[in-house]
Order: C-alpha cells, then sequence, then structure tokens
C-alpha cells in the first residue's frame, strides 16, 4: 500500500519552519531527521520531494542533549535500591558487560546501595599487580585504541581519525607552572611542550568500557602542577562513534592533568563519555564536572602550585588518582626519549598496572 502526503500543506509548513530561530528549528526538525534513520527511505521520499532535508547523522547525535541526561543518570545511580532488588540488577549489568566479581573487593552484590557504588567498585590488593621493570604503566583497565609519536600537531583518537592537541590541551597560559621553554623564537605547540633536546612527545589512547574497572591510578611518578576542566559535550567515545566524529575528544568534557616527570612533560586527561558526567580527581576537592554552571567552549584553570604548595602534586607509579561513573577514555601525552618504545598493540585489551612502554 503506497502513503500519499499532501503536498502543499508539507511545502507550507516547511516554509514555516525555515523562518524560525535556528535553536527552534533544531527543536521541531529534529522527530523527521530521527524517523530519517529508522524508517525505510519509501516512506519519507515524499518529504524529499517537497524540499526537506534530514539532518547529517553527525548534526543529530550533536543536538541529543546528553550533559542533561548525563545528569539525570548521575541522579539514577545516587538512588538506593532496595536489598531484594539489588543481585538481579547488577547479575544483568554483570552478564551485558562481563564483568569480573571475583576481582571485587566485595564480592557480595548486596553490600552495594546503588548504582553508583557499584560501578565504582574497588579491587583486591593483589588483582592488579604493578610492573616495575617500566616507566610507564597503564593507568586503568581498557582497550588500546592509538600509541605513538605526536606528528604536526595531530593526535589519532583511532586509526585514521585526528584532532589537534593544542584544541585538547587548550592554550599554554599554565606553562608558567611548569617547566616548559618560554622562549620568543617560533615553535610550534607541540615543540613547545617539549622541554629537552632529544625528546619526542608520544600519546597513547585507553578506552574503557562499562564492564571495566572504573577507577585510574597514576601511570609513573610524577608531578601535577595544573589541572585545566573543559566543561562540554558527553558524547559515547566508544571506538565506534570515534571513528564517525572528527575531534571528538576536543567536544566532550575532560579534565587535564598537566605536570612533569623525569623526562619531561607528563599529562593525563580524563575524558568523560555519555552518561560519565561525573569524573573525580581524589586529590581535588574544588573539581566539579557536568556542572549547570558552566558553559561548553569555556574551561578553568586550577594551579597545585599557586594554591596548594610550591611543589605541587606528587603521584607514585601506581597511587590511585581518579575515578569515573562509568566507561570512558585516558588519553596520555608525555614528553620521551627518542628510544622510548611502547610494548603494545593496536586494540589490544590492558589491565591497570601492565606495561605501556619503557625507555
Amino acid at each position: 500500500m503506497r502513503l500519499h502526503f499532501p503536498q502543499l500543506a508539507l511545502r507550507r509548513r516547511l516554509g514555516q519552519l525555515s523562518c524560525m530561530s535556528k535553536p527552534a528549528l533544531k527543536l521541531r526538525t529534529w522527530p523527521l531527521s530521527f524517523l530519517y534513520f529508522f524508517l525505510p527511505f519509501s516512506v519519507l521520499k515524499p518529504l524529499a520531494k517537497v524540499g526537506w532535508r534530514p539532518t547529517s547523522r553527525v548534526g543529530l547525535y550533536k543536538t541529543i542533549p546528553t550533559r542533561l541526561l548525563s545528569r539525570a543518570w548521575g541522579r539514577l545511580n545516587q538512588v538506593e535500591l532496595p536489598t531484594w532488588m539489588r543481585k538481579p540488577v547488577y547479575n544483568l549489568y554483570i552478564w551485558t558487560f562481563g564483568v569480573n566479581m571475583k576481582e571485587a573487593a566485595v564480592e557480595d552484590l548486596q553490600h552495594y546501595r546503588n548504582l553508583s557504588e557499584f560501578f565504582r567498585r574497588k579491587l583486591k590488593p593483589q588483582a592488579r599487580p604493578v610492573c616495575d621493570s617500566h616507566c610507564v604503566i597503564s593507568p586503568s583497565d581498557g582497550k588500546i585504541l592509538h600509541f605513538g609519536r605526536v606528528k604536526n600537531c595531530q593526535v589519532e583518537q583511532v586509526k585514521g581519525v585526528t584532532y589537534s592537541l593544542e584544541t585538547f590541551l587548550g592554550p599554554q597560559t599554565w606553562s608558567e607552572n611548569l617547566e616548559i621553554s618560554n622562549n620568543n623564537t617560533e615553535t610550534t605547540f607541540q615543540e613547545h611542550l617539549v622541554t629537552k633536546e632529544g625528546n619526542d612527545l608520544y600519546h597513547c589512547v585507553i578506552y574503557l568500557a562499562p564492564g571495566d574497572y572504573h577507577c585510574f591510578h597514576s601511570p609513573t611518578d610524577w608531578r601535577v602542577s595544573h589541572r585545566r576542566h573543559f566543561p562540554g559535550s558527553l558524547m559515547s567515545v566508544n571506538p565506534g562513534v570515534a571513528r564517525w566524529i572528527k575531534e571528538l575528544f576536543c567536544h566532550n568534557e575532560r579534565v587535564v592533568l598537566a605536570g612533569d616527570w623525569t623526562h619531561g612533560f607528563f599529562s593525563l586527561t580524563a575524558v568523560g563519555a555519555t552518561n560519565v558526567g561525573s569524573i573525580r580527581i581524589y586529590f581535588d576537592n574544588d573539581l566539579h564536572t557536568n556542572s549547570p554552571r558552566y558553559m561548553k567552549g569555556s574551561y578553568n584553570d586550577f594551579s597545585f602550585i599557586t594554591n596548594n604548595n610550591k611543589g605541587g602534586v606528587t603521584m607514585q607509579k601506581g597511587e590511585h588518582l581518579g575515578e569515573f561513573n562509568l566507561g570512558s577514555t585516558i588519553v596520555l601525552i608525555f614528553e620521551a626519549p627518542k628510544d622510548f618504545t611502547f610494548n603494545l598493540k593496536p586494540g589490544q585489551k590492558i589491565r591497570f598496572g601492565e606495561a605501556l612502554g619503557s625507555i
């Protein structure tokens, strides 16, 4: 049976939509674009005849209020579950995402009062031995998306899809807190981060799936001097989406911890994702992520040298650093000698404490 649409009425309606303000237009045409991806083309073909064109898949995805949804999810996570409901709810999650509860410090599911406590469960002390023979270890459980040298101020979030190093880390207004060159000669953003002759800049991207251990740790012995918080979107950081949206990590909310280690500049960035609006850094009580008071497109800085002590925050390899509330991504960007090598393969699964690379 063929569907017939009153085309004149549609033309008039689309004409009214075209006169609306951009925010209103997005709101009113969003349902049509949504249907475009789920209904057969033959059903929506009459709309195309009268001049309607769907929003692109990326544009459509970006209009979803991920920050608001993540805030609501965070509230839901805090709701205490009745004792009788805990086992079936958590068992469903364990079955869906392949969680290994034998590693948990507390295996009894009824111990976790709400979903948030379950997501942030701790591990048994010996579940993740820290490798002592390598200078950089994995800060978390996860999957290696990409690693290697930073080239031309571009970093790969997945193979073939890049983002700008400068956009990701932000302007170097914090460099006075670090031992970073401030000479007046013309240098690129990447060259400005390299403080020692003969060094290169390296990166490593680790994706934490919903079933992974959600805490992250210090990947090496280093000093944290500065924190920069970028409020932003909370789009999924699933590898499939990362291939789809260029500069995804620059759009999403993130917390950049910058400092130095024995070989120069070192940074760890925790990138938020859908339902992961909450990024917690254990030694930073002033950090509040996914807060409505912060606008997307801005950033706020905090110096651990001028506000806490002149030495910054010293972290030991393997020490607890922070946590997410579901799955997310960690990006390491650091300076090291040219003979630094990664002991990794793209796509491999890795656990906190295992070696990332050595000199």
